[in-house]
């Protein structure tokens, strides 16, 4: 059976592995390495490998205004929900950071509740919205989000600069 609960201090090598998976797989994707870096939350700075999941880590599961979820199937963790809070002039907005479900336990709504958690902790925390990147042409994390009743406010084009 799936659930979700806060991450605590033992499941940081499970996170971190998924955390470092949803990098390595968003950064295959047609505009996955800028997200990837704009979405590690502000901490050390990224490794020789380009990878920031220890540094995203540490910023989620301590920082004030951060939230990190463990996804479970059977008590095991197979997924990963990060996000942050951010303060516009005079509201409290969500922001996801990464969403990740190991690919063998995808399908039978892990996913769903990281995301209804998320969202729920978002609203805890005196948000009034939450924003959720989906890239370009990934119609299966799109789809996750709009069942949740998210919907596109905006489209960023982006164009790289000689």
């Amino acid at each position: 059976m799936e659930g979700v609960r806060p991450a605590d201090p033992r499941d940081v090598p499970v996170c971190a592995r998924l955390l470092s998976e949803a990098s390595r797989s968003a950064a295959t994707r047609r505009g996955g390495p800028s997200l990837v870096a704009d979405r590690a939350p502000d901490g050390p700075p990224v490794g020789a490998d380009g990878d920031r999941s220890g540094a995203a880590l540490a910023s989620w599961a301590t920082g004030a205004g951060h939230v990190l979820l463990a996804g479970t199937l059977d008590d095991a963790v197979v997924g990963v929900a990060a996000g942050h809070v951010r303060t516009l002039a005079t509201e409290r907005l969500g922001v996801v950071d990464c969403l990740y479900v190991e690919p063998d336990a995808r399908g039978v709504g892990v996913g769903s509740a990281l995301t209804a958690a998320l969202v729920a902790d978002f609203g805890r925390l005196g948000c009034v919205a939450v924003d959720a990147p989906a890239l370009p042409g990934d119609r299966e994390t799109k789809q996750r989000f709009e069942a949740a009743g998210f919907s596109a406010r905006l489209v960023v084009l982006h164009r790289r600069l000689p």
